[in-house]
């Protein structure tokens, strides 16, 4: 069977569908080619199932605390962690369900289905058409006027470290973990390494973390990068930094894992009962038939231009599979401005320096815009604002006075170039800092905002005055 539409997606992840519906409400026929469930990594294998279980972790964490502020529990506090697999995944099924809903109230055909993009043919004289594989063998093709790419990333292994059973995991096998392990060595301290880390401390494993660079998070600002590896550390998670691990020793034997890893102070041997490798995530470009077009592909990257357009004008790329930031909400926008385009519009991709970032370990690390490395290499003459969540009512009543809201400007020009948030719900309070970005405010205008007393959002007006030392907490 042949399906004709104005808009053909292969993949249905938060990109694909967000262009998806966007492309829908502008009355255009959209068909979804997705050959897995709508909804892609982040709600099914990413974002919503890992935060889910954070939730899980963090209440379990303040349960046992719990005589700290005055609640006492009677009995042992247990984890019973079936149930909170179960919870994770009710959450997403019903995450899933509205998915749906959303896809027959816009009126977009979702094709199950492996796609392949196929050359000129019979069913179209250009490049973009898109055959489907079912399951049970049958074929569909779908023609369409024009083509989006959104076929996400999977998780990056190591050579030596792929994923076996009871053994050695990427994020997606973690995450359907039917028990918990009384050890775990995690490589790689980015932002997924962080989460897990502060995640399974919580639910009181042995936690080793460990990173090749000389410190945890390296795109960060330093003082968060910084203030988590305090945090962490004073919390039990053993965290080793500026390591080489030597991939081919390791073994597994007694239900344990060890690898050896040179250090500044000489060789060590890690050991634990499992290991989790969280270096990152790799596009997926592989066998969706780009060789039968002149679409290019750089370092494992489709290649686009600022509207995301590839080298044919017709298909566009969008989300993990562009090389671009590997963001759930980069890619959903990345999806607004490929539809945009194909409307007529202008809109063009956003500087990086504008698109936030989220990090959901403990403490929650909020940023948008230059680190103040990133501000002075650029050359701006950089003043300071920064103010610790212990000067702040909200955060105390909490019990969570640690971290600090820290605002980056231009000394000349007094524009804002950065903020960074470390500290409770900091993912919560960004926005604020976005807004102000892309309205060009200053931190005066910022700091002029009424802040409700007490929150945690006194913490961003306090950072804007202490930009000129007028805070007037700290």
């Amino acid at each position: 069977m042949t399906i004709g539409c104005d808009i053909a997606i292969i993949g249905g992840g938060i990109a694909g569908y967000t262009a998806a519906i966007r492309a829908a409400q502008a009355g255009k026929k959209v068909v979804i080619v997705e050959r897995e469930k709508l909804g892609g990594t982040c709600l099914h294998r990413g974002c919503i199932p890992s935060k889910a279980l954070l939730r899980s972790a963090d209440v379990y964490a303040t349960m046992r605390k719990a005589e700290m502020f005055g609640v006492q529990v009677d009995g042992t506090v247990s984890l019973d962690f079936p149930k909170v697999q179960q919870r994770k995944n009710s959450t997403v099924e019903s995450l899933y369900k509205g998915l749906q809903y959303l896809m027959r109230k816009h009126d977009i055909t979702v094709v199950q289905g492996t796609g392949t993009v196929i050359g000129p043919s019979i069913f179209s004289p250009k490049s973009g058409s898109v055959a489907v594989e079912f399951p049970d063998g049958d074929m569909d093709t779908v023609v369409p006027a024009h083509l989006i790419i959104a076929t996400g990333s999977r998780p990056r292994m190591l050579k030596g470290l792929e994923p076996l059973a009871g053994q050695i995991m990427s994020s997606d096998e973690a995450l359907e973990m039917d028990r918990l392990p009384k050890s775990m060595l995690i490589i790689g301290g980015g932002v997924i390494g962080v989460e897990w880390a502060s995640m399974l401390i919580d639910f009181g494993i042995e936690v080793t973390l460990v990173e090749s660079a000389s410190r945890l998070l390296p795109g960060e600002d330093v003082d968060a990068s910084a203030e988590l590896a305090k945090q962490l550390r004073r919390r039990g998670v053993r965290i080793l930094t500026g390591i080489q691990l030597k991939l081919e020793t390791y073994t597994y034997s007694d239900g344990q894992a060890a690898i050896t890893a040179d250090t500044a102070d000489g060789p060590v041997i890690l050991n634990a009962e499992r290991v989790l490798v969280s270096v990152g995530r790799q596009g997926n470009v592989e066998n969706i038939g780009l060789e039968n077009t002149d679409v290019r592909v750089e370092k494992g990257a489709i290649k686009v231009n600022a509207y995301f357009q590839t080298n044919e004008p017709h298909i566009y790329a969008i989300g993990d599979v562009n090389g671009g930031l590997q963001l759930a909400h980069a890619a959903a926008h990345e999806g607004l401005v490929a539809v945009d385009h194909i409307l007529g519009g202008k809109e063009q991709a956003p500087d990086h320096a504008r698109i936030p970032r989220a990090i959901y370990s403990k403490p929650e690390i909020a940023s948008i815009g230059l680190t103040e490395d990133e501000a002075s290499k650029q050359g701006h003459p950089v003043k300071i604002g920064k103010v610790p969540f212990q000067a702040i009512g909200k955060a105390q009543v909490l019990g969570e006075p640690e971290g600090f809201a820290k605002v980056i400007a231009d000394a000349k020009t007094n524009d804002v170039l950065g903020v960074h948030i470390v500290g409770p719900h900091a993912t919560d309070l960004l926005s604020e800092a976005s807004l102000a970005m892309l309205l060009n405010a200053t931190p005066w205008e910022v700091s002029q905002v009424i802040h409700p007393h007490p929150t945690l959002s006194e913490a961003i007006g306090e950072a804007m005055l202490a930009i000129d030392g007028k805070s007037l907490v700290f």
